[in-house]
């Protein structure tokens, strides 16, 4: 699957891969400071942003699309950065293709299975009455019992189209039914040696220090780094902060 994305910049080549009901355009300051020095690929994946909606989203799968995508672009190996499921892609890709991952950078996640309340969200999302007339306020008003963050209820709303017949930019439906796979992680076998950075948001509780062992088993290079003033949204909490730890991670990368 060719996945859509944007690209800005020359240079050696930068892949950007967001989280769950996120986009590309979620890394736009990222990606517009690291392109005055890198050709900097932001994909949207699949059933995400404008990408085609398909079944099936185990990670070996979205990795795959990432990998068809360098393909079309004609890039044989790239660093990349990945958020969240973004990272989980990143390091499935960088377990099933490691040759074409040159260096990775993984934010606030663990290759690991985790429990969170993404299924009940997206129940959330399915139960909004896409009835024409709808208004962002009301889109949002609808998940407030099962979204009490309103910056996170802002967020998913933009995934909707409004309009005479409001609908989901976003293949909502195949979303929800791999909820299991997404929030799971099936390590694929053999390790990646490369260069590796796990960046951790200081409140965020998602790489706690017991999951390294799992983390240097399959990427025995990692280190860790954790920005301050960050939670699970670390780059957009943090941009500069952030922004700062990426760059320094990719000062030498040359494809």
């Amino acid at each position: 699957m060719h996945l859509n994305h944007i690209d800005s910049g020359s240079g050696a080549p930068v892949i950007l891969l967001h989280g769950l009901f996120g986009s590309a355009r979620n890394f736009g300051t990222i990606q517009r400071a690291l392109a005055a020095r890198f050709r900097v690929i932001a994909m949207d994946a699949r059933n995400h942003g404008a990408s085609p909606h398909a079944p099936g989203m185990r990670y070996p799968d979205l990795a795959a699309d990432v990998a068809d995508t360098m393909d079309a672009l004609r890039i044989s190996r790239a660093a990349v950065i990945g958020h969240s499921m973004g990272g989980k892609t990143a390091m499935a890709l960088a377990l099933t293709a490691p040759d074409r991952v040159g260096r990775l950078l993984v934010a606030d996640i663990a290759p690991v299975a985790y429990q969170h309340e993404n299924q009940s969200v997206a129940g959330a999302m399915r139960a909004i009455p896409l009835r024409p007339g709808l208004t962002r306020a009301e889109a949002e008003a609808a998940l407030a019992d099962a979204v009490p963050v309103p910056a996170l209820r802002t967020f998913l709303v933009q995934n909707l189209q409004f309009g005479a017949q409001p609908c989901w930019r976003i293949g909502l439906e195949q979303i929800a039914a791999a909820i299991p796979d997404l929030e799971g992680w099936e390590a694929p076998p053999g390790t990646y040696n490369g260069p590796t950075l796990f960046v951790t948001g200081a409140e965020s509780n998602y790489v706690l220090p017991e999951r390294r062992p799992a983390i240097r088993a399959s990427f025995p290079a990692a280190r860790f780094v954790s920005i301050k003033n960050a939670g699970h949204w670390l780059h957009a909490d943090n941009p500069s902060g952030f922004l700062s730890v990426a760059e320094a991670f990719l000062h030498d990368w040359t494809a």
